[in-house]
C-alpha cells in the first residue's frame, strides 16, 4: 500500500509540474522563430471584406473607446462592417453605439430583447453577416491601428482558417491579483505562439480577439460557455491551420479583485469541461495537437483533483516517511494562502502567486461541480471593468 500511494503521489505531482513547467519550457526552448511565408496579403492588395462581430451587455464604460479603436484602423474601412449585438443592455450602451453609427455608417446595432448570452448573439450575428471573414472580439479589448490588417493578412493562405490576436493585459495599477494575471497571460501568449509554429494549431484562441473564415465558423451549442475554445477546437477537428500573430496586438483590462477573477474563472471552468466532453476524441489522435491538448489544457483542468490526491496521499505517507511531513505541511499552507491573502492583503509577490494558483484551482473545481449538476443558461455578467 505504501509503495502504491508513493507511485500515485509521484504521478499526480508530475502531471501538475508537466502542465505548468515541463511542457511550457520544452515548447519555448525547442521551438524556433516564426516560419517565413510569402502567402500573406500586403497593404497594397485587394483585401477581403471583413465582418467584426461583438456581443455587448452594459458596456457603457468601454464601448465608445472600443468602437473608435476599430475604426481608427489601417484596414480599408470600406471593407469593414461592424455588427454589435446588445444583449438587452440597460445602461447607455445602445445610445453610445447609435451616436457613433452616425459617424461610422459601417456600424450596425442589433438589439436582443431578452438576455441571450454571448454565444447565442455571436451565432446570430454570424448568420446575418455575409462577409467571408469574421473577427470576433469583446467590448473591453482595444485595438491598435494595425490589429485588423495583421489578423487578416494570413488568410491569403487557403489552409489557414483562424488567426489569434496577441492580447496584452493592462491594468490601472498592480494592486490585488492584476500583476499575477498579467504575468500568467503573457506566458500563455508565448506558449500559444510556440504551438502555432510547431503544430499550426493553438489550444484555444482567446475570445477577446481572433479572426476566422465564415466557412470554418461553427455555431456554438446552446448553454455553452467558452465559445472561443469550442470554435478553435472545431477548426482543429476540421484539419485546418491556426496562426497566432504576435503583431496583431490589442489591449484588455485585467481585474485587480480576486473575487472578480474567481467568477470569470468559474465560467471558464464550466466551458472547459463542456468542451472536454465534446472534443474528447481529439485526445486520442496520437499527434502533436493531442499532446498539446493533454499538456496545455486537460492536465490543468484536472489539477484541482490532482492537488487533492497529492494532499491525501502525502497525509498517509507522512506516517511512514518524515519528508512527507514537510510536503504535507507545505500543501496545507498552500491551500490556506488565499484566505491569508484575503485577511492580510499579502504584498509579497511569490506568496501572491501561490495564492492565485490555489484560488484559480478552486474556481476550476467550482466550475466542474456546476457542470456536473447541469448548465441551464450561459447568460453572463461582464467582469467589472477597470478604468482610469
Amino acid at each position: 500500500m505504501h509503495s502504491l500511494l508513493l507511485v500515485i503521489f509521484i504521478l499526480s505531482s508530475y502531471a501538475i509540474v508537466h502542465s505548468y513547467v515541463v511542457y511550457p519550457l520544452w515548447l519555448l526552448v525547442f521551438t524556433g522563430g516564426r516560419k517565413n511565408s510569402n502567402q500573406e496579403f500586403t497593404p497594397g492588395d485587394d483585401l477581403p471584406e471583413v465582418a467584426l462581430l461583438m456581443a455587448a451587455y452594459n458596456e457603457e464604460k468601454v464601448i465608445g473607446e472600443k468602437i473608435n479603436s476599430v475604426f481608427n484602423s489601417t484596414y480599408p474601412l470600406n471593407k469593414l462592417t461592424v455588427y454589435i449585438g446588445s444583449d438587452a443592455s440597460t445602461d447607455k450602451t445602445d445610445a453610445i453605439i447609435e451616436e457613433l453609427a452616425k459617424k461610422f455608417p459601417q456600424l450596425k446595432l442589433i438589439r436582443f430583447g431578452g438576455r441571450t448570452g454571448k454565444s447565442g448573439i455571436i451565432n446570430q450575428l454570424a448568420f446575418e453577416a455575409k462577409q467571408p471573414l469574421f473577427i470576433l472580439t469583446d467590448a473591453n479589448v482595444i485595438f491598435k491601428p494595425e490589429t485588423i490588417f495583421n489578423l487578416i493578412r494570413h488568410f491569403k493562405n487557403e489552409n489557414i482558417a483562424q488567426v489569434a490576436a496577441n492580447i496584452i493585459k493592462v491594468s490601472v495599477s498592480n494592486k490585488g491579483i492584476a500583476s499575477q494575471e498579467k504575468t500568467y497571460i503573457a506566458l500563455e501568449n508565448k506558449i500559444k505562439n510556440a504551438e502555432s509554429i510547431r503544430w499550426n494549431a493553438i489550444m484555444g484562441a482567446e475570445g477577446g480577439c481572433y479572426a476566422i473564415r465564415k466557412e470554418n465558423f461553427s455555431p456554438v451549442p446552446k448553454n455553452f460557455y467558452m465559445d472561443d475554445f469550442y470554435i478553435t477546437l472545431n477548426v482543429i477537428e476540421q484539419g485546418k491551420q491556426i496562426v497566432f500573430d504576435k503583431e496583431a496586438v490589442c489591449n484588455e483590462d485585467v481585474p485587480s479583485e480576486a473575487q472578480e477573477e474567481f467568477k470569470r474563472k468559474v465560467r471558464i471552468s464550466i466551458g472547459n469541461f463542456q468542451n472536454l466532453n465534446r472534443y474528447r476524441a481529439l485526445l486520442w489522435k496520437f499527434n502533436g495537437t493531442a499532446f498539446a491538448f493533454w499538456s496545455h489544457k486537460v492536465l490543468r483542468w484536472l489539477t484541482p483533483f490532482l492537488l487533492i490526491i497529492c494532499f491525501g496521499t502525502s497525509f498517509v505517507l507522512m506516517f511512514h516517511d518524515r519528508w512527507f511531513v514537510f510536503l504535507f505541511a507545505a500543501q496545507l499552507f498552500g491551500f490556506f494562502t488565499p484566505v491569508i491573502d484575503l485577511l492580510l492583503n499579502i504584498n509579497f509577490s511569490l506568496l501572491r502567486f501561490v495564492s492565485h494558483f490555489y484560488l484559480m484551482n478552486l474556481a476550476l473545481l467550482r466550475g466542474f461541480i456546476i457542470y456536473v449538476k447541469g448548465v441551464d443558461s450561459n447568460v453572463w455578467q461582464p467582469t467589472k471593468r477597470e478604468t482610469n
